[in-house]
């Protein structure tokens, strides 16, 4: 790869390294300048470019991110097409995020050029949450490099994988001691069973006994038939592997795997089986729903990972769970704190989405968000598409026929806000909705509620390029170089977008911040396609089949 500055009448078909703002218009970096591309940035009296010219064997960035990024995707990850030299990879299911450490770190030592990012090893993740991203530094790596890191991917298993969880019975028992009152037990119980249910798991049976061993082995024997894991919270915590629940278990027929793990809370955890089933010796901090070790454990059993003395022993890298300020407050004044779960991973930024359906359809010459398409109201099939997408909430805005539309839109899990001043134009709509949204949303997804072939792919594929700090605050798919809609907002222009009047939308804006905005081509033509007339509308019925609905 050549890089360097060049006279602009060498700058025909060379990279641009720098974006060049031009008036109202932008060339964004990364672009292949074209004659006309030449002629403008002429007439801007700039003479010198700092470009990129590809020599033989340079795989152009995307190109390369997306031989990766396909590389490394395992069983439960899902790929995104690459943009600005990033392809990001997302979950299909509630699962724990798995990898080999030590493999990605040899793939990351490659090159200085081709680097990959993911959470945290066993984080749990969130169906369509982003799990990690191949991000390619220059505009473009050698085809060997990329070959390497390939093969780097490629052994054995593919890098990355989530596993999902499993819904798995789990029985509970509970010890007492003379002088432990029933409201703690309780509030175990319901702690137990919101951590379980968090998983997708479920409390199937709850008992209660003395803390002797003699009273607990019969309550786990009795138990152990009917559910696929055992938890045994006892009123005292474990000293000893001769203490009484592992005795208990032991007693029961199972056998004690491992006590204590570096994780703090959670040290004195203990693991046994009986037969092919878990049996665990719980430490006093599992009794509070805050992260503890007994979480990494059970996150893993109930993903299906074999967890024994290695697993556990390997824990203590990131196992002071302490004092880490996201807690709460620090344990010695947490006598007052309220026990509130802390998620272990964020989920990316909050993007809304809003669907406008509030105008007048004046070309059509009827409501054209009631019109059917394939048996369904249109406004009722766009709103469906957007529910498919990784945006939440979806808010409709809703004017024109409001009552009518309302009920189009029937029971979908979509917020509708009233537009009395629809007549006054789109803007107005716009208004509504975006002060309707939630204070914490990072940005919002504005569609068109007569544009019933976009995709929830769409609009995921906007959410992932979405990135103000790398200067993608306005995101707007293309295909084949014309721009088209939904477009995403970065919350930072919501004051701006308050302020307009007319028709016009937000376009405007687009124009005044071009180096702020981020171009994604799209695989299909569904961006570029809403319905005005009823022209269009009868082009549309004949192309949807019925299966597509």
């Amino acid at each position: 790869m050549q890089f360097g500055e060049v006279a602009l009448a060498d700058a025909e078909g060379a990279i641009l390294v720098h974006s060049l703002r031009l008036g109202k218009s932008a060339l964004k970096k990364g672009r292949v300048l074209s004659a006309g591309d030449i002629a403008e940035i002429a007439a801007a009296n700039i003479g010198e470019l700092t470009v990129v010219r590809l020599e033989p064997g340079d795989i152009r960035e995307d190109a390369a991110a997306d031989r990766i990024a396909a590389a490394i995707a395992g069983a439960g990850i899902a790929v995104a097409p690459a943009f600005t030299g990033r392809a990001n990879l997302f979950a299909e299911a509630k699962g724990l995020l798995v990898f080999d450490r030590a493999r990605l770190d040899r793939l990351n030592l490659v090159d200085e050029a081709v680097t990959l990012g993911t959470l945290p090893p066993y984080a749990v993740v969130e169906p369509k949450q982003m799990v990690a991203t191949v991000k390619i530094i220059p505009f473009a790596v050698p085809d060997e490099r990329i070959a390497r890191c390939a093969d780097i991917a490629r052994e054995g298993e593919p890098l990355l994988r989530v596993v999902p969880f499993r819904s798995l019975a789990v029985g509970m028992i509970q010890t007492r001691l003379p002088g432990l009152k029933d409201s703690i037990l309780d509030k175990t119980r319901d702690v137990t069973q919101g951590r379980l249910g968090a998983l997708g798991c479920r409390l199937a049976a709850e008992r209660r006994c003395g803390h002797r061993a003699a009273e607990l082995a019969p309550e786990i024997e009795a138990m152990i038939g009917g559910v696929d894991m055992v938890l045994v919270h006892g009123a005292s915590a474990i000293a000893d592997r001769r203490d009484v629940i592992p005795a208990a278990i032991e007693a029961a027929g199972g056998r004690i795997d491992h006590f204590g793990m570096p994780v703090d809370p959670g040290n004195l955890l203990l693991l046994g089986h009986i037969g092919d089933k878990p049996v665990l010796g719980l430490p006093g901090c599992a009794r509070s729903p805050k992260e503890n070790g007994f979480d990494w454990v059970l996150e893993r059993l109930v993903a299906g990972l074999s967890v024994g003395r290695t697993e556990i022993m390997s824990m203590g890298a990131g196992g002071l769970l302490a004092e880490i300020p996201a807690r709460g407050l620090k344990r010695a004044d947490a006598g007052a704190a309220p026990e509130t779960p802390v998620a272990k991973v964020p989920p990316g930024p909050r993007i809304a989405a809003l669907l406008l359906a509030a105008g007048k359809s004046s070309r059509m010459g009827e409501n054209k968000m009631l019109a059917e398409i394939d048996g369904r109201p249109m406004v009722a099939r766009t709103a469906q598409r957007l529910l498919g997408s990784r945006a939440r909430p979806i808010v409709a805005v809703l004017g024109n026929a409001a009552e009518a539309v309302d009920a189009a839109l029937g029971k979908l899990p979509v917020e509708r806000v009233m537009n009395a001043d629809y007549a006054e134009g789109m803007a107005a709509s716009l208004v509504k909705g975006l002060a309707a949204l939630p204070a914490d949303v990072d940005g919002v997804v504005v569609c068109l509620g007569d544009m019933p072939l976009i995709a929830g792919r769409d609009l995921d594929r906007l959410i992932a390029a979405f990135n103000p700090l790398e200067g993608r605050a306005i995101v707007v798919p293309t295909r084949r170089g014309r721009r088209g809609n939904p477009i995403l907002w970065s919350r930072e222009f919501f004051p701006e977008m308050l302020a307009l009047t007319g028709d016009r939308g937000a376009r405007r804006l687009i124009e005044e911040h071009a180096d702020r905005v981020a171009e994604i081509e799209m695989d299909s033509d569904s961006v570029l396609i809403d319905i005005d007339t009823p022209q269009a509308l009868a082009e549309l019925r004949e192309r949807v089949k019925p299966s597509a609905a």
